[in-house]
């Protein structure tokens, strides 16, 4: 009792520093160890940190020093470190997705009830100002009965910045695993959960060019659909439209707008905390801006984790296992109805989370 909850970070690429950013400052949390394949990047990163000890994999699951695994290895690697950490008694959040496979996430969740653990999963950037407010403002009846949902992802693909974006464009990569969870996770907060999808996808060709970097000019395979577009059926009646492209060169559409019989609303980037939600009133002449009336001020990643620490036992936190579970099931599904041609009904459900009173992060 009141003593800092202790972290062990595996996985130390780039966002493992926007992490650090909002952890450290911290009273509540406290960073205890830090594990990479690479062990002298582990070093390095732990070299300043006054509480941390660079570990391996296996030791920093093990050790007595670690109350919470922060898991932000590459995707393909979730569900074997999640395990890993499940099995040796100890709390796991990650990075977005919560796993590669439906199947896999279905167990890590179900492995984490049996053991009593706490199990949560990014996105958390849904719970700052940006997309709780339009939540806000949803809720509040000011657009009336929601009606309809529009969600767009599109950029020219990752290889243009990425040193090594091989991962992208391998099965568990691709516009919709990679970027799609922030999309998801956002109409879920807005719109509930979904019960069925229609999904279409397609390939632009068959290999990518590394532009950056000690690679640049060397080709990468694409064994993965690098358009993905689709239809989500949610529970209540709402029909949103998503489309996330690693195949566009840009795009002017807006990231999220949700219709209703009363208004439209502009939903802000969902990969951001904040940014400016507007409304349009039925015979209105302009785009209002909303001022922010909930989420977390000034939130960034990490803000999920000191949530889950925040929750009591046998209580989901807003970014918890359960809900990125339903958020992997929908992109799933849409991949799965993009090969078969058939709408797809999902399995599971889940509520929406508590929302977020406008509060400073």
């Amino acid at each position: 009792m009141g003593q800092p909850h202790r972290i062990g970070i595996i996985g130390l690429g780039v966002i493992s520093g926007q992490y650090l950013d909002t952890l450290l400052p911290r009273d509540d949390v406290r960073i205890t160890a830090v594990a990479d394949l690479d062990h002298t990047r582990a070093v390095a990163v732990a070299d300043p940190l006054p509480h941390a000890s660079a570990m391996t994999v296996a030791e920093l699951l093990t050790s007595d020093e670690v109350d919470i695994v922060l898991n932000l290895t590459t995707p393909g690697a979730h569900a074997q470190i999640a395990l890993g950490a499940i099995a040796a008694g100890k709390d796991v959040y990650g990075e977005k997705p919560l796993a590669t496979a439906f199947g896999e996430a279905k167990r890590m969740v179900a492995s984490a009830d049996a053991a009593g653990v706490r199990l949560g999963c990014a996105p958390d950037t849904v719970l700052g100002t940006g997309v709780q407010t339009a939540r806000a403002v949803i809720d509040g009846g000011e657009i009336g009965m929601p009606l309809a949902a529009s969600a767009v992802m599109a950029s020219p693909g990752h290889e243009r910045w990425h040193p090594n974006p091989d991962f992208y464009y391998q099965p568990g990569g691709g516009p919709l695993l990679d970027m799609g969870p922030y999309y998801i996770a956002a109409l879920v907060h807005l719109l509930g959960p979904v019960v069925a999808v229609v999904g279409a996808g397609s390939q632009l060709r068959g290999e990518r060019t590394i532009a950056t970097g000690p690679r640049a000019g060397e080709r990468v395979a694409v064994e993965v659909d690098t358009h993905v577009t689709g239809v989500l059926e949610h529970q209540g009646g709402v029909l949103s439209t998503v489309t996330t492209s690693f195949d566009s060169v840009a795009t002017r559409a807006r990231n999220i707008e949700v219709h209703g019989e009363l208004a439209s609303l502009s939903v802000p980037d969902p990969n951001h905390s904040s940014g400016a939600v507007e409304i349009y009133r039925l015979g209105a002449s302009a785009w209002d801006v909303v001022a922010p009336s909930a989420g977390l001020i000034n939130g960034a990643r990490g803000v999920g984790l000191l949530d889950l620490v925040a929750t009591p036992r046998g209580v989901d936190s807003r970014a918890s296992g359960r809900f990125a579970l339903h958020a992997l099931e929908v992109m799933t599904a849409l991949l799965e109805s993009a090969q078969t041609g058939h709408r797809v009904t999902l399995e599971t459900t889940v509520a929406r989370p508590p929302m977020v009173p406008l509060t400073s992060a």
